[in-house]
């Protein structure tokens, strides 16, 4: 629909599912695990409205509402009333700890990212409440995951990216490829205003350094600490993406360790100057770095 002026989704059909449910169409699990007559007259309304919006597409409506009652007899067995059972795991008996992954990062949130370089939902915080129907209060511990250095797939503002040499060695070494389309991520040195407007929306509790490892080669590794626009600072993430394609970054530069960290498994076996680059993370942030990745297998995890 947009032309040369596309966004760089994965182009899975997310933007139009998520329309659909803000404009009342959707079609739910509980609507195909309900009566199949239900289904069906929902089903139908939604395929003719796409036919009428786009007269090009075409859907053999008889056969996908087959192909659903397959799905159905398949899903069957792992449906569940997803604010009954979370909530009913929270105040179990038996103390259950109940871990929650972020599916994107908080940059792709539909509110609060790159808008609209985003995805349709809530990657912040919030989206446990929303997507899960946990209540606020039952939030414990929030773990900002953040990479050594920042990377971005798809279009959209990228202040600290870089179209040279340091931004090939950082895809080739972290063989940084999107999950879901293949595509090259675009790559950049680490943007801590970034990850400070992240503390900001989700109140972070720790962060979880990953992928230390891939700056190993650098001689030295700079940081974006700060923005500035029209030569005055930002106080924290601007809203306007004209803005953001305007600001100038301000980095302070760290020299490199030059030596292989992937089998380091204790925080003292870590270089010098990897140890700086991660205390100077921390003080920045004023958020405590409890864990480091420095290689793709669970052992490669330090806890500090």
């Amino acid at each position: 629909m947009k032309g040369h002026g596309k966004l760089g989704t994965t182009k899975k059909g997310i933007g139009p599912t998520y329309s659909s449910k803000a404009g009342r169409m959707g079609l739910r699990v509980s609507d195909l695990m309900g009566s199949q007559e239900g289904f069906e007259k929902k089903f139908r309304a939604l395929a003719e409205l796409y036919q009428q919006q786009f007269p090009d597409l075409e859907i053999n409506i008889d056969e996908e509402l087959e192909n659903y009652k397959t799905y159905k007899v398949e899903l069957q067995p792992m449906v569940k009333d997803v604010v009954h059972y979370m909530n009913e795991q929270i105040h179990s008996n038996d103390n259950k700890t109940i871990l929650i992954e972020g599916a994107n990062a908080t940059m792709l949130d539909i509110d609060f990212g790159t808008y609209p370089y985003v995805t349709s939902s809530n990657c912040t915080v919030g989206g446990v409440c929303t997507g899960l129907g946990i209540p606020p209060c039952s939030v414990g511990d929030v773990v900002g995951i953040v990479k050594a250095y920042t990377s971005r797939v798809g279009a959209g503002p990228f202040p600290t990216e870089q179209l040279n040499e340091i931004g090939d060695t950082l895809q080739k070494v972290g063989h940084e490829f999107g999950v879901t389309t293949g595509r090259p991520r675009r790559c950049g040195w680490l943007d801590l205003v970034i990850v400070k407007y992240s503390h900001v929306l989700n109140n972070l509790t720790s962060v979880a350094i990953t992928k230390l490892d891939i700056l190993d080669g650098f001689d030295e590794i700079k940081i974006g600490v700060a923005y500035k626009h029209n030569g005055k600072p930002l106080p924290l993430f601007p809203a306007s993406l004209e803005v953001l394609s305007e600001v100038e970054v301000d980095y302070i530069t760290m020299p490199g360790w030059g030596t292989p960290t992937s089998e380091c498994r204790k925080y003292e076996d870590l270089p010098k100057n990897a140890k700086k680059y991660l205390s100077t993370i921390q003080e920045i942030l004023n958020v405590p770095v409890k864990w480091v990745g420095v290689g793709q297998s669970r052992s490669a995890i330090i806890k500090l």
